[in-house]
């Protein structure tokens, strides 16, 4: 009997201790650099004691290392920019489908996956940036009418190979279809006023410098660069405020297939989507909060309001494979 009790008793310490390991780290794989990210975590661990590990990487490599790794993944959670990204990672099956009421109440759907594998954390705007010396607000209204003749020569674009661009062009497609989106897209190839840029702070800089007069931007990308420079004299339009609404992008976060530690994970990802987690997970990156009930932070909202476009973010993906192909047709390079 005595052996048999030290027995159960061995048991029950190696099942606590796994209890105890299970719950130590939640482990995230993330494509945002440390200085946007771990602020949040930290905040995370001072209220509930849970430590967050993460490695840090580009989304691709980290894509496939979650599915290199199978069962044996230390990832709990996928974190990434653009749902184009999140949309393959949910394609290539390594992310696993979670329904939480906490999530569905915090997020609108547009800005969640339809299968609840993953969710939007943080929102950006892809949106028209123009020169104040060059240009009046008034001769802009929509991302299609920059394809007209009279931008010829004035405008800057970021390389086709940036899945930001991808993602706006997949919802031009699902707006338009593939006719009407790739005259859009050759109209902007023709009014180009020099090669693309590799990012859009170079881009930004462009039309400061008079390069060009417009351009395509996300907005957190202006938000940093006007902090370093106040006096950029460039700044942001909202445009199709008379119909569909600008295009909104996400980073957003999804639990791996085989997270070892799925329930302390979907607790840190619950509460990413609540008001506290909110502010510092926009304001770190001056981005918009994907919480509605989260006010953006002073300084995104002195860029004013706008309304956006309802198209469900996950047409970024699904349409992908589509518009590269539009994208190389039209040569943007």
């Amino acid at each position: 009997m005595q052996v048999r009790n030290r027995l159960l008793a061995l048991l029950a310490l190696a099942v606590a201790a796994t209890s105890v390991q299970a719950a130590d780290a939640v482990v995230v794989y993330s494509s945002r650099i440390d200085v946007l990210i771990k602020p949040v975590f930290d905040a995370y661990t001072a209220k509930t004691g849970v430590p967050v590990k993460f490695i840090t990487n580009k989304e691709a490599p980290l894509i496939e290392r979650i599915k290199a790794e199978g069962e044996n993944t230390l990832a709990d959670l996928l974190l990434t920019v653009d749902a184009g990204n999140l949309w393959q990672a949910e394609q290539m099956g390594i992310l696993q489908p979670l329904k939480s009421s906490i999530i569905a109440a915090n997020i609108p759907s547009q800005y969640r996956s339809s299968s609840d594998s993953w969710t939007g954390l943080s929102l950006r705007a892809r949106t028209i940036a123009y020169s104040t010396e060059r240009v009046q607000p008034q001769e802009l209204s929509t991302y299609e009418a920059l394809a007209d003749a009279s931008w010829k020569g004035r405008l800057c674009l970021r390389t086709s190979k940036k899945v930001y661009n991808q993602s706006l062009t997949a919802t031009l497609i699902e707006t338009h279809g593939a006719a009407k989106a790739e005259q859009v897209l050759q109209g902007w190839v023709n009014n180009l006023a020099t090669d693309v840029f590799a990012d859009d702070t170079a881009l930004l800089q462009a039309i400061d410098a008079g390069q060009c007069d417009v351009g395509l931007v996300n907005t957190y990308y202006f938000g940093r660069l006007h902090k370093d420079n106040p006096a950029l004299k460039v700044k942001l339009f909202w445009p199709n405020q008379g119909d569909r609404g600008v295009h909104v992008n996400l980073s957003g976060a999804g639990l791996t297939k085989y997270a070892p530690h799925a329930a302390a994970a979907q607790k840190l990802l619950e509460w990413m989507t609540t008001p506290e987690a909110q502010n510092l997970f926009a304001d770190v990156n001056q981005e918009f909060p994907a919480n509605p009930q989260v006010k953006p932070s002073s300084e995104v909202a002195a860029w004013g309001s706008f309304k956006a476009d309802s198209i469900p973010v996950e047409v970024a993906g699904k349409r992908q494979a589509e518009a590269i192909k539009m994208m190389d047709r039209v040569g943007w390079n």
